[in-house]
């Protein structure tokens, strides 16, 4: 995944199209994914030297469609599967039509198709890999590196998941009444997961994954345009749009982590802002105001201070009071204390946080630690505050941040 090109920019849109068309009209996810893999593959090869067709998905369809057919064909073990598909695939649609003159190329299953690869039967990784890869149309090794993991593991990941949708009988059928509301959310907490990982990197060398942060907005665009009238949809992209436009901001000239209140401001995307801004404006008002919602005001909030010294904290802790009671969240709770400690003192804010440290979740994370390391900074404790934040640089997986929470310990003491 390195930078936008047109052509990779088109496989990707098409991708959720061309595979939800033939799980569709054949049933079997696993091999109609492989099929879509290869069309892809030969797109990729062909269309940057013969030109890009003027049916793009009709051609990735048809191709994938023949891939599809080639690969039943050749299982001898399965030929009552390839009987079924003669007699749902005329010779004709495989034979006289031309590649970008499919009939059915214009159907988009690409909610449907989400929601399969988000399904509740799938653990949180398979519907991650799986969703990156059915609907991001990324290859597996562009899933792995992006991961840090080895190829061969996310494949066996990826196999496990359509083998899990196999064992189970899960279809392309879109979900109804409680069951679509329910499955939404879990899509849209996969696309979170997804731009998370890309903006924070849990384990390696960089603090961030942009690969992953791009490629999550660009599949929650994908998801705000198939329900436009899900205002949790568009709170989510609005959030994303608003978090990663301080990207450019985040790292200084050797990769090292720069904490907000340190940032170039005037490195932050304005067009993002704007977008974002825009965007929860007109959500908010709509309906129901649920958590992703809430979180955009408060990235908005940040976003369109000046200067760290102008945010406006007492706006925030109300948005953060109201985010705590959509659910129990231990991480709400921690950045809660961060706003009670800019409104009210950091002693308020550490009160905060020898509550939670009674929470198994937080008690050892080197979030909690750090923030308890900032506020006794605040408060003047530099002795309390340097060993705090060695033990949060013990806890976390992440180097940059290791680095940064070293350095901070190693100037107070």
């Amino acid at each position: 995944m390195t930078g936008p090109h047109p052509v990779e920019d088109l496989l990707r849109a098409c991708a959720p199209q061309v595979l939800g068309t033939l799980v569709r009209r054949y049933g079997d996810f696993d091999l109609c994914e492989d099929a879509v893999q290869e069309a892809l593959i030969a797109a990729a090869r062909q269309w940057p030297d013969e030109g890009i067709p003027d049916n793009a998905r009709a051609w990735l369809l048809t191709v994938a469609r023949r891939r599809y057919v080639d690969q039943v064909r050749g299982e001898a073990a399965r030929r009552r599967r390839e009987d079924a598909v003669a007699l749902a695939t005329p010779d004709s649609a495989l034979l006289a039509r031309a590649a970008d003159d499919a009939p059915d190329a214009d159907v988009d299953d690409s909610l449907s198709l989400l929601f399969l690869c988000c399904h509740p039967d799938l653990s949180p990784p398979s519907r991650i890999a799986l969703t990156l890869r059915a609907v991001g149309g990324l290859t597996t090794a562009q899933i792995a590196a992006a991961f840090l993991v080895p190829e061969s593991t996310m494949a066996q990941r990826i196999s496990r998941a359509k083998q899990a949708i196999r064992a189970a009988g899960l279809s392309l059928a879109p979900p109804e009444g409680e069951d679509r509301t329910a499955r939404l959310a879990e899509v849209r907490h996969v696309l979170y997961l997804v731009f998370n990982e890309g903006y924070t990197a849990s384990d390696g060398d960089a603090l961030t994954a942009p690969e992953l942060s791009t490629e999550a907005i660009r599949l929650a665009r994908m998801l705000h345009r198939l329900v436009p009238e899900d205002t949790e949809t568009a709170g989510l992209l609005a959030l994303m749009l608003l978090t990663d436009a301080r990207r450019p901001a985040r790292t200084g000239p050797h990769g090292e982590l720069v904490p907000l209140t340190a940032q170039d401001r005037g490195c932050w995307d304005g067009a993002l802002i704007a977008e974002g801004v825009a965007l929860i404006s007109r959500t908010l008002p709509r309906g129901r105001v649920g958590p992703y919602q809430l979180q955009a005001a408060i990235a908005a909030v940040h976003d369109e201070a000046a200067s760290a010294e102008a945010t406006d904290w007492p706006q925030i802790l109300a948005l953060y009071e109201l985010l705590e009671r959509t659910g129990p969240n231990p991480m709400v709770r921690l950045n809660r204390a961060v706003a009670v400690a800019m409104v009210h003192g950091p002693e308020a804010g550490l009160a905060l946080l020898d509550g939670l440290a009674a929470d198994r979740l937080l008690a050892r994370n080197h979030r909690l630690l750090a923030t308890r390391a900032h506020l006794l900074e605040l408060l003047g404790d530099r002795e309390g505050a340097a060993g705090a934040y060695r033990e949060a640089a013990r806890h976390t997986t992440s180097a940059p941040e290791r680095r940064h929470l070293t350095e901070r310990a190693r100037r107070l003491g």
